[in-house]
């Protein structure tokens, strides 16, 4: 089963990237604000930010190499 791919268009790109930008900072900023809240520290409120921030850049790889390809079928 071979397939061509296409090139993407500029809106297409903008469009895709700004998914990606939201998969990437909604979860990173929500645990950053629930945890500050919970635990009241600034400092592990930002580590644990960073942690799941870098959790959701590998969930992101994955989804892009998915979503950027436009396929013909």
């Amino acid at each position: 089963m071979t397939s061509k791919s296409r090139k993407l268009t500029m809106s297409e790109i903008i469009l895709k990237g700004s998914i990606i930008a939201g998969i990437v900072t909604i979860p990173s900023i929500t645990s950053f604000l629930i945890a500050w809240t919970v635990l009241d520290d600034m400092i592990q409120a930002a580590i644990i930010g960073a942690v799941i921030h870098f959790i959701a850049m590998g969930f992101s790889l994955k989804i892009s190499k998915k979503l950027l390809v436009k396929r013909d079928s």
